[in-house]
């Protein structure tokens, strides 16, 4: 039986101490382990490399990093699949909850794209992406019986589930910036991070690992290889000292003519399965047809306003310092200091609650549960819990502060004793 499966025989007492229980756990940072990474998957991203490694001149890392920089494809359209794999444990639908409260409870629509990035937390996905230039795109994201697209069209931003026939309506600033919804699909060079501050596209990846790439970073040329029947070369990027961070290998698929990255790889230093496995199976650069960025909601769906987004955009846009290599993949945080250097970063914050995580000695279900899933450590700083995947480790100390990043266990104790 799932940990939250109901029982007819629990009083409704219980039953609502458990629902109040689930809406404060998902104010705790297990959830911005989750969503780091998985998050940073819901624009246009890349996924599997087709066989055969074509002839192409030889071309040095610092040529292709900067033939990165120099791309400017501004249309598109095609098929991404992804695949995330951080090694999270069934948590019976409560890690859906969890992750939620990380990217912020949104507008409640189940049609608001902060509600949709918990689906690409684990599993594989399929994707169809469109763009035509920084003010029009699309990304639907393809299920069994159902779709939901998120479209960008102008000042306009929409978000249609057909499985619950919801509409989230947003709108971009006077910039031209999407908002809440962000770059997605964007394939061209201008336009701004959503509210989340992930990457959104296959470059927004590439440029997040190479932007702090100091002498914690090596970067080189491994070759070539086909992605979506197109030529590329293949980038890698890893730390040139192992110890103490997750990050094991990164792995870009640089198109040869358009300088594009089609293909993005993230293997943790335990080896094993990739954490992040996103690429274009096929891809197009003609320009889209104008209907494609057309929306009108459907008779009798349900409409959601969010005359907050743009607020909330205006708040994300703070400059954060010092973020590296690491704390970038974790799609950073409104209010973290970044301490450490380049992959051994780690992003800290206060939340201001005393007394941690509900251990395993808590009162009922919900306090077992939460503290079954992280490990009790203690130092210097005090007591806390570390809850753990393949990539992202986080310590919230029984004091209130929280300590996220790439890196081990250890590295976070050690962070957390040096903070105090």
């Amino acid at each position: 039986m799932a940990p939250y499966e109901s029982d007819d025989s629990r009083s409704a007492e219980e039953a609502e101490e458990r629902h109040s229980a689930r809406r404060k756990a998902a104010r705790y940072v297990v959830p911005v382990a989750v969503v780091g990474v998985a998050a940073a998957t819901i624009g246009l991203v890349p996924a599997l490399a087709d066989s055969g490694d074509p002839d192409l001149p030889k071309i040095t890392a610092q040529q292709l990093v900067q033939k990165i920089a120099e791309s400017d494809v501004q249309q598109l359209s095609g098929t991404v699949k992804i695949t995330t794999d951080l090694g999270l444990p069934d948590l019976g639908g409560l890690e859906s909850g969890l992750a939620s409260g990380a990217v912020g409870n949104g507008s409640g629509s189940s049609a608001d794209p902060s509600a949709k990035l918990t689906e690409l937390a684990s599993g594989t996905h399929t994707l169809r992406v469109a763009a035509d230039g920084p003010d029009r795109q699309k990304v639907s994201l393809i299920e069994s019986a159902a779709e939901y697209s998120l479209i960008h069209d102008g000042k306009d931003v929409w978000g249609y589930d057909s499985k619950s026939d919801e509409v989230y309506h947003g709108t971009a600033d006077q910039d031209g910036k999407a908002g809440k919804a962000g770059k997605a699909g964007k394939g061209g060079k201008g336009g701004e991070k959503g509210r989340a501050e992930v990457p959104a596209t296959p470059r927004d990846f590439a440029e997040e690992a190479l932007k702090a790439a100091d002498d914690t970073t090596s970067v080189t040329v491994d070759g070539t290889a086909q992605v979506a029947g197109r030529d590329a070369y293949k980038l890698v990027v890893k730390p040139k000292h192992a110890s103490g961070t997750t990050v094991g290998v990164i792995s870009i698929a640089v198109d040869a003519e358009t300088g594009m990255p089609l293909k993005f790889t993230l293997t943790p230093a335990s080896g094993g399965a990739a954490v992040v496995d996103v690429g274009f199976t096929q891809v197009s650069f003609a320009k889209p047809a104008a209907s494609t960025f057309d929306f009108t909601p459907p008779k009798g769906a349900k409409i959601t306003e969010d005359k907050d987004a743009a607020a909330r955009e205006h708040a994300s846009d703070a400059p954060r310092e010092g973020i590296a290599p690491g704390a970038g993949l974790l799609g950073g945080g409104d209010g973290a200091k970044v301490i450490g250097k380049g992959w051994n970063s780690i992003a800290t914050f206060d939340t201001g609650e005393k007394g941690g995580v509900p251990s395993s000695t808590g009162k009922g279900d919900m306090g077992g549960f939460l503290g079954s899933l992280g490990d009790q450590v203690s130092g210097g700083f005090g007591k806390g819990t570390v809850f753990s995947t393949r990539l992202i480790n986080a310590l919230i100390t029984d004091d209130g502060k929280v300590y996220v990043g790439a890196v081990t266990k250890d590295a976070l104790v050690k962070a957390a004793d040096a903070g105090k």
